[in-house]
């Protein structure tokens, strides 16, 4: 019997990290599924595209002519025809067997849009905090989905149905990278799709020294302010304001990220579209 093509593809989105995504590539290539593997460069000036192509002439490169962020992945899942979509970073990488899990809970629980996996830190292993409060979601239990559910992810832990994520716009080019998994969870969850973590399924991240930690930050705090006022009611969208304003007093570079926000208040206004009832208690619940 001949086996049919992956269900999955393993998009990765990366900038300037080309010798550090050789490494990924050759770790996501060692696995049993052999999935297909896309990779979109964002705009690189180090020779990354040239690099992979000369080392994984299977790999398929795009390069953009700018820096998209973590738009680039859904770029990537635009070009893929498999009806699930693995994410991967320059710096993460799947486990042996965790694609296949991932499938088969997918093909399971048809309202399931993203599979949240249990991302393991470095080389200590250590459980990304992201994750042990998805574990601990204070959301109820839904019977159709393969475990806690969630209104949020990481990015370079998730496998989404390609379908429901493209449904929704994917990850928006304005959000770059840091925090742009919230807004992408709020739309999936308005219009009825499931989002849950899956401890069972495991994906490894070795963050880059290469990163900048207070940049990164800056763009957490000015999403999260841009997600809240897109999407939440004017209450729920004043108090995770006040909440975020609280936290940047405290954390040297986050004002900016308010600053930031505000330069986007006009494009915010125009695109907002407050959620249900429904769904403003559960982020409510969240937050709580």
């Amino acid at each position: 019997m001949v086996a049919g093509p992956p269900p999955v593809a393993v998009v990765i989105a990366t900038r300037n990290r080309g010798t550090e995504l050789l490494g990924t590539l050759a770790r996501l290539g060692a696995l049993h599924e052999q999935p297909p593997i896309v990779v979109v460069d964002n705009g690189s000036t180090d020779g990354t595209c040239e690099l992979v192509r000369a080392h994984y002439p299977g790999v398929r490169v795009v390069g953009l002519r700018r820096n998209w962020g973590g738009a680039a992945r859904t770029v990537g899942a635009r070009l893929v025809d498999t009806p699930y979509v693995a994410f991967s970073d320059d710096d993460s990488w799947w486990a042996p067997g965790a694609l296949t899990r991932a499938v088969d809970l997918l093909d399971r629980h048809p309202r399931l849009a993203v599979l949240a996996a249990r991302v393991l830190v470095g080389p200590e292993q250590r459980l990304d905090p992201a994750c042990d409060r998805m574990a601990h979601s204070p959301l109820p239990l839904a019977p159709d989905l393969p475990g806690p559910p969630v209104l949020g992810f990481v990015a370079c832990g998730a496998v989404v149905r390609r379908a429901a994520f493209l449904e929704v716009g994917g990850f928006d080019v304005r959000l770059g990278v840091g925090g742009e998994e919230e807004l992408l969870a709020v739309d999936l969850a308005a219009r009825g799709w499931g989002l849950a973590y899956v401890d069972e399924v495991v994906a490894y991240h070795h963050p880059s020294p290469s990163r900048d930690p207070s940049g990164r930050r800056r763009v957490q705090v000015r999403n999260a302010l841009w997600s809240a006022w897109l999407r939440r009611p004017l209450g729920g969208a004043a108090r995770r304001t006040a909440h975020l304003a609280a936290l940047a007093i405290h954390q040297p570079g986050a004002w900016v990220g308010v600053l930031l926000a505000m330069r986007g208040l006009p494009w915010v206004l125009r695109e907002r579209r407050p959620v249900d009832p429904e769904l403003e208690a559960a982020l409510r619940t969240l937050a709580d």
